[in-house]
């Protein structure tokens, strides 16, 4: 089990609901304890942003804390819930349909294990493939087990993400471990921090083509592949 009791569960004050300037937003939840308190999120969601469409996907380990019948209830007809996975009759391709439906991810809560397939380029799920694919916004919120943070395999994996333009990561503050019961996990912040981090992202993106260059344009980037 990895994350642990989030900081507060108190509501955050609807007066300070952050500006969100998309009409799509694309959240995965990993299997962190934190992802419990994803029904609350999804209402919160709903209710601040009526306007916007929500897609969420519950990797496999999140299914541990929360069902697809619990944040489907709370979205109501503003979203939809779907599970990690390519469905084994599914004429059209999911990552693909995600990337392109998409104007910002946010993964919520992030584990060491996703963050760190993230971070290698692994692609063996829908959500994965489908970050690594789009140019959007990817804010990646760890919530981490004790001794996680300190760890330099996940420092590793932090500065690799921190390289790519798009990524936004989201620093985790203490928490209680639920296994140990001292405050010695790490978990991410409340959600309306994650979204006032990914508008300003946004904005930084669409304003300024220079913080989205990549270190090769493409066409330099083909031409050197071709190359025997």
């Amino acid at each position: 089990m990895t994350g642990g009791i989030p900081r507060t569960g108190e509501a955050p004050n609807p007066m300070e609901v952050p500006a969100l300037n998309i009409e799509r937003l694309l959240v995965v939840t990993a299997g962190s304890a934190a992802a419990a308190m994803m029904p609350y999120w999804a209402e919160w969601l709903r209710l601040s942003y009526p306007e916007l469409d929500i897609k969420m996907v519950l990797t496999h380990s999140a299914q541990r804390f929360v069902t697809q019948q619990a944040l489907a209830g709370r979205l109501h007809r503003n979203g939809e819930v779907m599970l990690d996975e390519w469905p084994e009759h599914e004429a059209t391709a999911r990552h693909v349909e995600l990337a392109e439906w998409a104007q910002a991810v946010v993964v919520y809560p992030a584990t060491f294990h996703f963050l760190a397939r993230l971070a290698l380029g692994l692609a063996d799920s829908p959500s994965l493939l489908a970050c690594h694919c789009t140019a959007v916004p990817v804010v990646v919120a760890p919530a981490l087990p004790p001794g996680g943070l300190e760890s330099t395999v996940f420092q590793s994996h932090w500065a690799t993400l921190a390289a790519r333009p798009n990524v936004v990561l989201v620093p985790p503050g203490p928490g209680v471990s639920l296994t140990t019961g001292r405050s010695e996990a790490w978990v991410p912040p409340l959600l309306p921090e994650v979204i006032s981090l990914l508008e300003r992202r946004r904005a930084e993106l669409e304003t300024s083509p220079a913080a989205r260059r990549p270190l090769t344009t493409p066409a330099s980037f083909v031409t050197d592949l071709a190359r025997p």
